[in-house]
């Protein structure tokens, strides 16, 4: 009986990580290319969530199937751990080249629509006459601050902790176990 050799889920997840990074930043710059004030808003950021998981879940489907129809939750995990720092990389790496290479004025352009969509959610609520001005002018320099390199790498830093949770999720709905090794 031939042996079947199988790639471990962090080199199996190299490849996944790369197309959905790829995938991730092209759909970045279409919107911003449509509309550069899509970029902050709602819809967009619910849209690429579901776009990473859809992935996350086919690129797993598809390793779990190279080993043979079975995955145990550690190696699903794995796999969609290292799928989408991968991709985080690469949409970071796409970010910074937007906002300080090709459109470096996007970030302050982006901080007035982000600035202006929070005030109108304020004022829905009856909570936007309660802010000072001090309160505002420390929310604007937090929004600025996300948008330079430092930033950028701080923000990835979080979204490692959130990727480990999504992994979490991802590896709960990729898994299989084989229940005929069950007695």
């Amino acid at each position: 009986m031939i042996e079947q050799q199988t790639i471990s889920p962090s080199k199996a997840a190299l490849k996944p990580g790369f197309v959905t990074g790829l995938i991730m930043l092209v759909i970045t710059f279409l919107i911003y290319f449509i509309d550069y004030t899509y970029l902050v808003s709602a819809w967009y950021g619910f849209a690429s969530l579901v776009i990473f998981f859809g992935l996350v879940i086919y690129f797993g489907k598809q390793y779990r199937k190279e080993l043979g129809g079975f995955m145990t939750f550690g190696t699903a995990f794995q796999f969609a751990f290292v799928t989408l720092i991968i991709a985080g990389l690469i949409a970071m790496v796409g970010n910074i080249l937007l906002y300080h290479v090709i459109h470096p004025g996007l970030s302050e352009m982006l901080v007035k629509v982000q600035l202006e969509n929070m005030m109108e959610m304020l004022d829905n609520f009856g909570a936007g006459e309660s802010l000072s001005s001090d309160q505002i002018k420390d929310m604007r320099r937090d929004m600025e601050d996300a948008y330079t390199f430092v930033g950028q790498i701080k923000s990835f830093g979080i979204a490692l902790i959130i990727y480990a949770i999504l992994s979490l999720i991802l590896g709960a709905v990729i898994k299989k176990r084989d229940k005929s090794t069950d007695f």
